[in-house]
């Protein structure tokens, strides 16, 4: 009797860390006027802290446009490779304490990531003050 609950308690373990997934991998980003894709952003963690970079462009405007409005290392950079989420850390089911750059504007906001019950969408939250924007981004499997 006893080894039946602990077979079910460890199952119910087991299950319960599959379930829980991770926001890193690759996300589609969505324009905010259009509602069309823009750009295919890879999330990955080093160091204990989560980082995103841009790794695919969706029918740019210009041939490998560079970061001409960003400032200090990023000035003119390419955007496809240059890295737009910085130094996020998990707090519950929160990723926050780190900043996102728009490359379109060269501007830098902090940053807030959460993801969503179906582990498909991603809630991207850029904020100065009270004052914020928040993207969906979705998972490509």
């Amino acid at each position: 009797m006893l080894k039946k609950y602990i077979t079910s308690f460890v199952m119910l373990l087991l299950f319960c860390s599959l379930s829980a997934q991770s926001i890193t991998g690759k996300w589609k980003t969505i324009d905010d006027n259009t509602g069309q894709a823009k750009s295919i952003v890879e999330i990955y963690e080093s160091e204990g802290k989560i980082y995103g970079k841009i790794i695919e462009l969706i029918k740019p405007k210009v041939e490998n446009p560079i970061c001409t409005e960003c400032k200090g290392k990023d000035k003119d950079k390419p955007i496809v490779g240059l890295q737009i989420i910085d130094g996020l850390t998990k707090d519950d089911d929160v990723y926050n304490d780190g900043e996102i750059l728009n490359p379109e504007n060269g501007k830098v906001y902090k940053c807030q990531l959460k993801l969503d019950d179906n582990n498909d969408t991603l809630q991207v939250r850029g904020y100065i003050a009270f004052f914020y924007k928040t993207q969906y981004w979705k998972r490509i499997k």
